[in-house]
């Protein structure tokens, strides 16, 4: 962990709490594999800068030792800052908003230095998983840091206050992120997962969407002025927000989903969704259907460790409710 530029307080926090963590796969404490790099606010320039190369270096004596390796720098902006400082006290020519004209290059060669590589002496490989933290001021995206940073990464993780003021953890905007792995990964998915993985994420996609859409006309005229069919959208969307992308750290089921486990709750809140639509196109009323037991019953699936059995319980009840809602 590399705290460059950070503030000395937020470095304390590290030191007291990570000897209190545990590796819940071990049961070490986590302060025993963790290597701390604190370099405050209140510290040289030119060690901010350093630190960053200190940090990616000793990743990588870990990782030819056959190891796996995360980096976590908070924050990369903090780092061009400094090399911004030293460029102006060099008297080099500057670029944009006073960042020396080689910030690109320097943010591709931390990032690049990521990866996973086979050492001449250990037998497993090794690996260096870089997870770089970006603080643009404003949170103005077009800033030099966050662009250069966004045409090297291929995975970007867009942190929203507002999910953070509606207590919704993690609070990543799922309009801004994206992953460039997702169609590398996708035949992978669907054969040790199941077949319908890369469709049930676009299904997903398409649901937050036009929910991202409808929210503006829900703040001007309400959610009852909508016709039914986009009403139900809402719902499902919700249950998607809740039951799905949000995640309870502190459960000790819900901090940790497994792939199979992340498809079947997807699958189970997008059969709902199937099935609400079809009893709307049958005659039962939009009121009965968004107040059903089973949309809600879905959230258990997340703190129940065999789950199977109760998602073919649930899956029962919601057919059975379906069925009584379109014969009212």
């Amino acid at each position: 962990y590399i705290g460059c530029g950070e503030r000395g307080n937020e470095m304390t926090e590290v030191l007291e709490e990570f000897p209190e963590l545990e590796d819940p796969q071990t049961g070490d404490k986590i302060i025993n594999r963790t290597v701390l790099i604190a370099n405050t606010s209140n510290m040289p320039v030119a060690a901010r800068e350093a630190s960053i190369y200190t940090g990616i270096t000793i990743a990588e004596y870990f990782r030819d030792q056959g190891l796996d390796v995360a980096l976590m720098a908070d924050s990369t902006s903090r780092w061009a800052e400094a090399m911004r400082e030293i460029s102006a006290r060099l008297e080099e020519m500057p670029g944009e908003r006073g960042y020396p004209a080689y910030l690109a290059s320097k943010l591709a060669e931390f990032y690049e230095r990521a990866g996973r590589a086979k050492p001449l002496g250990p037998e497993n490989p090794g690996s260096v998983s870089i997870i770089g933290a970006v603080s643009p001021p404003g949170g103005d995206f077009s800033e030099p840091v966050t662009q250069n940073t966004l045409r090297v990464v291929k995975n970007f993780w867009a942190l929203d206050s507002d999910l953070a003021e509606k207590r919704h953890f993690p609070s990543i905007n799922w309009d801004d992120s994206y992953s460039g792995y997702s169609d590398m990964l996708s035949d992978h998915f669907e054969e040790e997962v199941n077949a319908d993985w890369t469709e049930n994420i676009q299904r997903m996609r398409d649901i937050l969407q036009k929910d991202g859409e409808l929210q503006e006309t829900v703040q001007l005229v309400g959610k009852d002025a909508l016709p039914d069919r986009e009403r139900l959208t809402l719902r499902i969307a919700n249950l998607v927000k809740q039951f799905y992308l949000q995640q309870n750290a502190f459960d000790d089921v819900d901090q940790y989903s497994s792939p199979q486990k992340t498809f079947d709750i997807l699958e189970l809140i997008l059969d709902w969704g199937d099935n609400a639509y079809k009893a709307l196109e049958e005659g039962a009323l939009v009121e009965n259907i968004v107040s059903l037991d089973s949309a809600n019953r879905i959230s258990e699936l997340k703190f129940n460790e065999d789950y199977k059995e109760l998602k073919t319980e649930i899956r029962k009840q919601m057919n059975k409710e379906f069925e009584e809602v379109v014969e009212e």
